[in-house]
């Protein structure tokens, strides 16, 4: 997957890197905004209990 990327994004070594930091920046901003606070009331990590 990622020869197959670097294959298609276009231009030299460092427009290559540069893009490739940007999509994945681009993805955790997205992951972090959007994707976890959807799925966050329907995973319960933050319900613990300590035993009595």
């Amino acid at each position: 997957m990622y020869g197959w990327l670097w294959r298609v994004i276009p231009g030299g070594t460092l427009v290559k890197l540069a893009t490739v930091l940007a999509l994945t920046g681009c993805a955790g901003v997205v992951l972090w905004y959007v994707v976890f606070p959807m799925l966050e009331p329907h995973v319960p990590l933050d319900r613990a209990t300590v035993g009595r």
